[in-house]
Parts: C-alpha cells; sequence; structure tokens
C-alpha cells in the first residue's frame, strides 16, 4: 500500500475513532495526502467546488424546504387524518395510522427524519393514549420514518444517482416495491403487538368523516401527485419537481391552510438550509477524497479482492450488505455513499448487476442505517419526541430492523421486487 492510500485510510479511520466529524476528516486525510503526494493544494478547493455543481443535487435542499414548510404549514396533521379514517379501525389501529400517514408524508419529503418527526411528534403520544407502550409506539414512528428514502422523491437516492451516473426517476420509482413489503411488515408487528396486549380496536370511521378527511387533506394529498406526476409525465425534472413542491408548500401553507406568515419563511428556510448545507459540505469534502481514491485505484482494487476472495456473486452481496450495515450503525449513511461509492460501483460492475437493481440495494441499506442503533438519525429524532433512553429505544425497534432486513435480501435477490416499475415504465 503506497502513503497516500495509507494516509486516506488509516489516516481516516484514525480521526473518524477520535470523533472528528465526518467532512473535516475528509478534508483532513485530503490535504494530508496531497501534501505527501507532492500535489498542489489548489486542486482540493477545486474539487470541492465540482463536486457540488451537478444539477441534479440542486434537488436536495428543495425537498428539504418542501418538507418543512408543509409541516410547519399543518399538512402533516392533515395526512395523519386522512391516514386515520383508513385504517383506525384495524386491530392495533393507531400504528397503521402511524404506518399510512408516513408512507404519505415520505411522498413530498424524501427524507427519513423530517418523516419520523412529523409524523411521530403528533402520533407517539397518541399511541401511548391509545394503550401501546411508548417503546413500541417510538420505534414504530422511527421505523415508518425509514419510508422516507425509500419511496420517492428520496434524498437518498438523489445522491447515489448522481454519484452513480444513473437516473435518478428509474432510482425512485425503484425504490416502491420495497417500500410496499416494509409497510407490510410493519403493519403485521403492529397487528400482533395490539393483539398481544389487548390494545382495544377504534371504530370504523363513517362515510361522513372520510369524506370530510379528504375535503380537509386534499392539498396535503395533490403534494405528492403533483411531484410525482410531474416527474414520471415529463413536466418537470426531479430538480425541477423539487422547486414545485417548494412554491406549491409556501402557497397551500401561506394562503389555504394560513398556518404559515411570509414572515415566518426566512427561518424555516434557514432551518432546511443548515440541513442542506450539512449534506452539501460531506459531498463536497468527499470529492477530493474520492479523487485520490480513484487515483490510487483504491475502490478497483477492493472490489477486485472482494470478488476473487469470495468467489460467487451471491455471497458477495451477502457481504457487501453486512459491511453496509455495519457501516450505517456507526458511520454517516451520506458518507458512506460518498466515500464507498466509487467501490461500490466497482463491485456491481465485477458481478454484472443492473445498476438501478444495485443502486436500490444502496439506498435501501442506508434506510435502514437511519433506524439503527446506535447513530441512526431517526433514532434521535424519536428519542426527542418520547424522552426515551437509546437501550430503551434499540430493545423495542428489533421486530422491525428484522423486517427490514428480510426485504434487503429480497431486493438483493429477487430482482422482481425492484425493477418491475422501472421496466413497466421505462421498457
Amino acid at each position: 500500500m503506497s502513503e497516500v492510500a495509507l494516509v486516506l485510510t488509516t489516516g481516516f479511520a484514525l480521526l473518524v475513532i477520535l470523533g472528528v466529524p465526518f467532512a473535516v476528516a475528509l478534508g483532513l486525510c485530503t490535504v494530508a495526502a496531497l501534501v505527501v503526494a507532492d500535489v498542489d493544494l489548489l486542486v482540493l478547493p477545486q474539487m470541492m467546488l465540482g463536486g457540488t455543481q451537478s444539477f441534479s443535487l440542486l434537488a436536495i435542499p428543495f425537498f428539504m424546504l418542501a418538507g418543512q414548510i408543509m409541516t410547519q404549514g399543518g399538512l402533516s396533521q392533515r395526512i395523519v387524518d386522512v391516514a386515520d379514517v383508513l385504517v383506525r379501525h384495524l386491530r392495533g389501529g393507531l400504528g397503521h395510522v402511524t404506518i399510512l400517514a408516513a408512507a404519505i408524508f415520505a411522498a413530498i419529503s424524501g427524507s427519513a427524519p423530517a418523516t419520523t418527526a412529523a409524523v411521530g411528534s403528533i402520533l407517539i403520544p397518541a399511541m401511548v393514549e391509545r394503550g401501546f407502550s411508548k417503546p413500541f409506539a417510538t420505534s414504530l414512528a422511527v421505523s415508518a420514518g425509514v419510508l422516507g428514502p425509500m419511496i420517492p422523491p428520496s434524498i437518498a437516492a438523489v445522491i447515489w444517482a448522481v454519484i452513480a451516473e444513473t437516473s435518478i426517476a428509474q432510482l425512485f420509482i425503484a425504490g416502491v416495491g420495497p417500500a410496499v413489503l416494509l409497510i407490510i411488515g410493519f403493519m403485521i408487528i403492529t397487528w400482533f403487538h395490539a393483539k398481544k396486549h389487548n390494545i382495544p380496536r377504534m371504530p370504523r370511521a363513517s362515510w361522513s368523516e372520510i369524506r370530510q378527511a379528504f375535503r380537509n387533506g386534499i392539498w396535503a394529498l395533490m403534494a405528492p401527485v403533483l411531484v410525482l406526476g410531474g416527474i414520471y409525465s415529463g413536466i418537470f425534472t426531479p430538480t425541477e419537481a423539487g422547486v414545485a413542491s417548494c412554491l406549491y408548500a409556501i402557497v397551500v401553507g401561506t394562503f389555504v391552510e394560513r398556518r404559515i406568515r411570509l414572515r415566518d419563511l426566512p427561518d424555516i428556510i434557514m432551518s432546511a438550509a443548515k440541513t442542506s448545507g450539512m449534506i452539501m459540505f460531506i459531498i463536497a469534502a468527499s470529492s477530493g477524497f474520492g479523487w485520490l481514491v480513484a487515483q490510487e485505484r483504491l475502490a478497483v482494487g477492493a472490489a477486485e479482492f472482494l470478488v476473487s476472495s469470495v468467489g460467487e456473486p451471491w455471497l458477495v452481496i451477502i457481504v457487501l450488505n453486512i459491511a453496509i450495515i455495519i457501516a450505517c450503525a456507526v458511520m454517516d449513511e451520506i458518507a458512506i455513499m460518498v466515500i464507498l461509492g466509487p467501490m461500490f460501483i466497482a463491485l456491481s460492475q465485477q458481478i454484472g448487476m443492473d445498476p438501478i437493481q444495485f443502486g436500490t440495494i444502496i439506498v435501501t441499506n442506508v434506510a435502514m442505517g437511519m433506524a439503527t442503533p446506535p447513530i441512526g438519525y431517526c433514532l434521535f429524532v424519536g428519542m426527542a419526541i418520547s424522552n426515551l433512553s437509546l437501550g430503551k429505544l434499540a430493545k423495542a425497534i428489533w421486530p422491525q430492523l428484522i423486517i427490514m432486513a428480510v426485504v434487503l435480501m429480497l431486493v438483493s435477490f429477487v430482482p422482481q421486487v425492484s425493477m418491475t416499475l422501472p421496466s413497466v415504465f421505462y421498457g
């Protein structure tokens, strides 16, 4: 291993262990490696700037902003009300409401933490009042948040599509099949939990209640129709869809729901900008790091070593999934995609897997990472809402993690799970 490779691998690992933020660790290792390689340091700012210049990356701040505006504007409550009248009569009714509401909100925000926050803040207290234990109610909201990266418009899918230079729209729609399986699995767990703890059923909604909920929630339900309908009808690109969703959210929140005042917008925009800025900082810092990784052929070499050592493609996929899950448990998911992306891409080429199916595997892994102890983002959102310790939440969430693992295996080894819809829409 060359000195540059040693700095990039060992140096980065050491900084992460010491608790240095990922973006800072990437930048420091890149600077050190450039010095060792005797390369002009001006390469770094050029690479950082170039890494953030993709038009597709503009979708990230816009979808984040749209999700925040809709939460502030009361549309998340409208979504919960619609989900409530549809499934509350099932055993474990409010649990099913949580899952369905998260699925609808995910189609607006594309973000797991945003979905958990929007739905959990309303439904975790409500579930506890209805007889659910606080750990289970929190674990369900955290797990339902995982639908954020799976259901289009997924921020994780945007990032991976940019890294892998593949179709954002196809990767969006490929996540629908796995998301449906997750929804079914979470609802089964909720049903058994409610039966075991004898949680009383809620009365079935009357037709007048259903009509009223849909009448009040029509503006919220039209948001995913606008975004996804616009993308797949070819009216606008995923990035333009993010802009359209922001404008729609502002108009509805300000003039229809009237819960947002125009003077509130700067604070909302600043909050979304801070979150987007953290993501873009990681992407920018990883650009120079990734360039050096490519120059040293570390990604290709690691992929070739793994394939030659393991042998069977199916075993390579299992090893890859285990490695990503472990990494997601202790690292930032976006950093994993950006840093290890070149190796993942080389690996998929080595085993000859379709790039859309492989991208869905990566996005599914990233989604699982959002709810995997100890540092999944959604876990901390759930803990903040319910005031639970990480230990209690981690103990309660393991059944949902098993469901996620099963769906991940299906995505990995049953191509139809992720490839059916892309083949229908794109031949």
